[in-house]
């Protein structure tokens, strides 16, 4: 099974040649059958030296392939990205790699060999492991998918979390039925519609590493967006 790994990214000079090539090296030791697999980075309008640097890398390992997104926005990137792959299976991870790299064998097995059409990882499950994270953004997260299950009825446990992956013939259906978010909020709607149109959706526990230091995003703006986005997405929804 070939795929694509998508890594949005915005101004991230100073950090990216040295976390993609961690994950360059994970997955050539990990899969080393030629032409298995990218790593996508989507470039949401960087003003810095990010895709000079994503070029330099192309220019070096032919498997690491830059683009350029039209306008910010995770989801957007990933929309970009995703409708442009001929891969098996895609999906993303955030630039710190918080996830342990770990997880992606369990997450490309199950898509693979286990039938799976989405994985998603989990930072809330019991079985879970949160290194470093405040107590503000454990409260946050806690209280928006609390909120996710109450209000569109969904059983997923964590729509947030940055590290999601599909069989790419199940992403158009999806995005039809309403995945379209150019933000955040658009790895929830994968996860929201999926429930929705009843596919085959593995939880992955994951162990993942917060890191503060790197984190742009504004709790105060961001569930605003969220909340009318939900009130958005809860109008799709089949009767």
């Amino acid at each position: 099974m070939t795929f694509d790994v998508t890594i949005p990214v915005l101004n991230e000079a100073k950090t990216l040649e040295r976390q993609v090539l961690i994950l360059h090296g994970f997955l050539r030791k990990n899969f080393s059958q030629a032409g298995q697999w990218r790593i996508v980075i989507a470039d949401n309008g960087s003003t810095d030296d990010t895709f000079a640097i994503a070029e330099r890398l192309h220019a070096q390992h032919a498997d690491i392939v830059p683009i350029r997104v039209p306008r910010k926005g995770v989801g957007l990137a990933l929309k970009t990205s995703w409708e442009q792959s001929k891969a098996d299976m895609v999906g993303y991870m955030d630039l710190d790699l918080a996830t342990d790299l770990s997880h992606f064998l369990t997450a490309y097995e199950a898509i693979a060999n286990g039938g799976y059409d989405i994985v998603y990882g989990t930072r809330l499950h019991p079985n879970s492991k949160v290194i470093g994270r405040t107590l503000k953004r454990e409260i946050t997260s806690r209280a928006f998918n609390l909120i996710l299950k109450l209000y569109l009825r969904v059983s997923f446990s964590d729509g947030m979390c940055g590290f999601k992956w599909l069989r790419r013939e199940a992403y158009p259906p999806l995005h039809q039925a309403g995945a379209v978010s150019d933000g955040w909020f658009f790895s929830t709607e994968l996860l929201t519609i999926a429930e929705w149109k009843h596919l085959k959706v593995k939880e992955l526990p994951v162990k993942w590493t917060d890191d503060v230091t790197s984190s742009r995003v504004r709790i105060g703006p961001l569930a605003k967006q969220y909340l009318k986005a939900m009130k958005i997405l809860k109008m799709r929804k089949p009767a």
